[in-house]
């Protein structure tokens, strides 16, 4: 028993003299890729992807980028999503870190680059690749500038990145050119902290070799999201769901244009509300601009169509946080709607059908029943009996068929013979039959 004793204090005591290691000393590091283009589905990923990392108490973000750049709305969200988060973030420039892509990188804490990357030319253009207007480029300017300032790094340089005027003697920039930085320039004027192999020689340098990782993994909903919100996939889905829907209203019933146009248009408001642009709101809205559009169809008067058609434009712009492309994007598709609205008028002979059931087509003739009193000029000088009071007007059997018709003035009861003097257009006189008419009193 004082054996057992023995052997068991033993054992605390050589416990004791190899402390394990706690989990909480573990340090955590979340790698977040930033590829391809920068735009709102990109934003939604990182934002997600920041929240993941803060949840799990990581020490570190590592932003993995390698991009030509993008939308510029995207990448300012971006820049305030690693700005505010309280964890410090690296970016590791792997390839290039261009336009859009240079100004996220500027945001982070630190800049590490891996050797024949690049880093600049951050111009901003338009939709159609032409230079954008003097205030969206000098809010850019302005942009970037601030993005280098804040992290204690020359201005000039994050300028000349965007500013075809600016002159760099020591980096040869003679002022018709933006700034591109190697990495060996970076580190010359301050805008990377060193040149790394890789991740994994990046991860020794800031002494986090043995932390946990974690790889930011964007999801298939995510994906279909960056590619559906894309500033050239926009425009596009817009024109196939505004030119199905009009091809649909030149047919009889509801088919294949018809369900294109529509899924086009479903599938934009879907990538909007993954990335986190648009809400259930602006889908409920645009669908009560087509029933409200429907509706005009059925009770014409035009003020159905003009409330339909301001809530489907609405609902698109509630999906969007830039107003100017969302506009270039519907007007492109109104465009793309009228010429194919032209073409089926023009070429296929067709009609609008819902105009067409509106519209009586059934033949109106003596055949079916119908008297038309227009151009009725055979009537004038023939006798007639009322049979309703023409007060003053009525109907008068002729020859046996009912016509409608108007006296002279005054009133004539029921039973009355009466005679044709006068026809214009659809409108028949009468007059009371005293005695035979006389040639001169026909007209």
């Amino acid at each position: 028993m004082k054996t057992l004793f023995s052997f068991v204090c033993f054992l605390i005591l050589a416990t004791g003299l190899f402390p394990t290691i706690s989990t909480a000393d573990v340090k955590r590091v979340h790698v977040i890729p930033v590829n391809k283009t920068v735009e709102n589905g990109l934003l939604s990923f990182l934002n997600r992807s920041i929240e993941d990392a803060e949840n799990d108490g990581a020490d570190l973000i590592i932003l993995d980028i390698d991009t030509p750049g993008g939308a510029v709305d995207a990448a300012s969200e971006i820049a305030k999503s690693l700005t505010s988060t309280p964890i410090p973030t690296a970016a590791f420039v792997d390839k290039k870190a261009l336009s859009a892509g240079a100004y996220i990188a500027l945001n982070a804490d630190q800049i590490y680059m891996t050797p024949g990357s690049t880093m600049g030319s951050a111009a901003v253009i338009d939709q159609q690749g032409n230079a954008a207007g003097k205030k969206a480029q000098s809010y850019w300017l302005s942009a970037m500038k601030s993005a280098a300032e804040q992290n204690n790094r020359n201005p000039k340089y994050a300028e000349a990145m965007a500013n075809t005027k600016m002159v760099i003697p020591e980096l040869n920039l003679k002022g018709n050119e933006l700034l591109t930085l190697t990495p060996k320039q970076a580190e010359q004027v301050g805008y990377s902290e060193g040149t790394v192999k890789n991740l994994d020689d990046l991860l020794s340098v800031l002494g986090y070799e043995d932390a946990k990782l974690t790889y930011a993994k964007i999801s298939v909903s995510e994906q279909i999201a960056r590619f559906l919100t894309h500033p050239l996939v926009v425009p596009i889905l817009l024109s196939i769901g505004a030119l199905g829907i009009v091809i649909e209203l030149f047919t009889p019933s509801f088919g294949i244009a018809g369900s294109i146009g529509i899924a086009s248009l479903l599938l934009f408001f879907y990538g909007h509300m993954v990335a986190g642009l648009a809400g259930m709101e602006a889908l409920v809205l645009f669908i009560a601009g087509i029933i409200l559009l429907l509706l005009e169809i059925v009770v014409p008067g035009g003020v159905l169509g003009l409330l339909g058609l301001g809530a489907i434009i609405l609902s698109f712009f509630m999906s969007t946080d830039n107003n100017v492309e969302m506009g270039i994007s519907l007007v492109i598709a109104i465009v793309v709607a009228l010429g194919g609205a032209f073409v089926m008028m023009k070429f296929f002979k067709r009609k609008l059908t819902p105009f067409k059931k509106m519209v009586l087509n059934d033949s109106l003739n003596t055949e079916s029943g119908y008297v038309s009193n227009q151009n009725r000029y055979e009537l004038i000088g023939k006798q007639g009996k009322t049979t309703t009071p023409l007060r003053p007007s009525g109907t008068v059997l002729i020859d046996e068929e009912y016509v409608d018709v108007v006296t002279e003035g005054g009133y004539l009861d029921k039973d009355v013979l009466v005679n044709i003097i006068k026809v214009e257009g659809s409108r028949v006189v009468v007059r009371k039959l005293t005695e035979p008419l006389k040639k001169e009193d026909l007209n």
